[in-house]
């Protein structure tokens, strides 16, 4: 069995999607292909959760999804096709969630309401793939992948998980299954999802239940590339990858692969290959159990970043209950450190700038440290790296932090 995944790029308007089913017949067969939301419908619903957690108009937001799913359905389904019964369905159900007040739980609420992102997608997709020869079965993956209750965050419960997904997508001799990556459910019932770009990891984790033969993630890109090509034109594309290598890479932000979809994949051996979804002679980049490789520079940037320097009050040093004490807050808050450097009487972090999170975190630190902090920032990180390299990223540019082992250097920038 094989674990196909189709990213919003390649379901974000007819000739895409014309271009997947394409590649369904030529080359999938049985498996189990999962989707993700059609475009930027996970960016609109983003904001839409938040005018609606905060009391501001959402209608806008909720009319553009609606229109965007409804020009798709008008041209290419017959107004009596089932698909339209499935879609206003969604938007009722979407529709009542929106019609009441929100709770005071933002991560909740947007569990709530961002999955129909791929619900309605999914549809669609299972529908014109259907209408046009491939046929498959569409699966709701809300019955089968089980998290715990973080949402926005939700940890796998892999045991509940492997045994529904196995009783589900029973049928490797010949079936082809559709579903949506990204969200799950807890044990209630409620909808939660994976982490931002999840469904990578969704492949990954039906890879590992059903002990797949190979995982192969579709995008709009040749492979996997030594640096953003809009960033570093020249930039080259990595054949070969060791599990290892990316893992580090999906760390440091390489925004190709979710950062939770390698392990569950190198725990059984089975190879991810990341494919160009318009070249299709072009084999990709093939992450498997490789050794010894021998890498060129390999450059990532995230932008968007804040730099936190954390001090105590009294000038004291740093101690291990001051750091106890401040990793503390930030898991409460639910916030990822991308870099940490401490000296004798502060400690700084570099995170992901986010609206509602890094204010309450920094409000909650102020109470007992001394807080300064920086943004915009962007955070470079070079695997391999050689001082050409490095010069490469940092000139005329005012370096805020810098860190550097034998095969990484990294550096917050303004």
């Amino acid at each position: 069995m094989i674990i196909n995944k189709f990213g919003g790029a390649s379901i974000k308007d007819l000739q895409a999607l014309e271009q997947m089913v394409s590649i369904c017949k030529t080359q999938i067969h049985q498996g189990v292909i999962v989707v993700s939301a059609m475009g930027k419908m996970t960016n609109l619903l983003e904001m839409l959760t938040i005018n609606y957690v905060n009391g501001q108009p959402f209608e806008t937001f909720l009319n553009e999804f609606v229109s965007f799913h409804q020009t798709f359905l008008n041209k290419l389904f017959e107004p009596n096709h089932l698909v339209f019964s499935h879609f206003q369905e969604l938007i009722h159900t979407l529709e009542t969630k929106l019609s009441k007040k929100p709770g005071l739980n933002f991560d909740f609420e947007y569990d709530q309401i961002v999955p129909f992102g791929e619900l309605v997608s999914s549809r669609i997709v299972h529908a014109y793939q259907n209408l046009k020869g491939v046929q498959s079965q569409w699966v709701d993956i809300r019955n089968v992948l089980k998290t715990d209750a973080t949402y926005r965050e939700g940890n796998v419960d892999w045991v509940l998980t492997t045994g529904l997904v196995s009783k589900q997508f029973n049928n490797f001799s010949g079936q082809l299954y559709l579903t949506q990556g990204f969200i799950g459910s807890d044990r209630n019932g409620l909808m939660t999802t994976l982490g931002r770009e999840g469904s990578d990891f969704t492949a990954a984790i039906l890879a590992n239940c059903l002990d797949a033969e190979k995982v192969v993630v579709w995008k709009d890109v040749p492979g996997i590339m030594c640096a953003d090509p809009d960033w570093i034109p020249n930039a080259d594309k990595i054949e070969k990858l060791s599990y290892t290598d990316a893992i580090e890479l999906s760390y440091y932000g390489a925004k190709v692969i979710h950062p939770k979809t390698i392990k569950p994949l190198q725990n059984k051996s089975i190879p991810l290959q990341v494919r160009s979804f318009y070249d299709l002679e072009n084999q990709g980049t093939l992450i498997a159990a490789f050794d010894n490789l021998v890498l060129a520079p390999v450059y990532i940037k995230k932008e968007k970043q804040v730099l936190v320097s954390i001090r105590p009050n009294d000038l004291s040093f740093i101690m291990e209950e001051n750091l106890s004490h401040i990793f503390g807050i930030l898991a409460k808050h639910q916030i990822r450190v991308n870099l940490m450097q401490n000296s004798a009487i502060s400690f700084s972090i570099t995170v992901d700038t986010n609206m509602d999170r890094v204010p309450n975190a920094i409000e909650e630190l102020k109470k007992h440290y001394e807080v300064k902090y920086n943004e915009p920032l962007e955070l470079i990180t070079i695997r391999h790296h050689k001082p050409d390299a490095e010069r490469l990223v940092t000139v005329n540019r005012e370096v805020l932090l810098e860190q550097r082992s034998r095969s990484v250097a990294r550096f917050v920038l303004r």
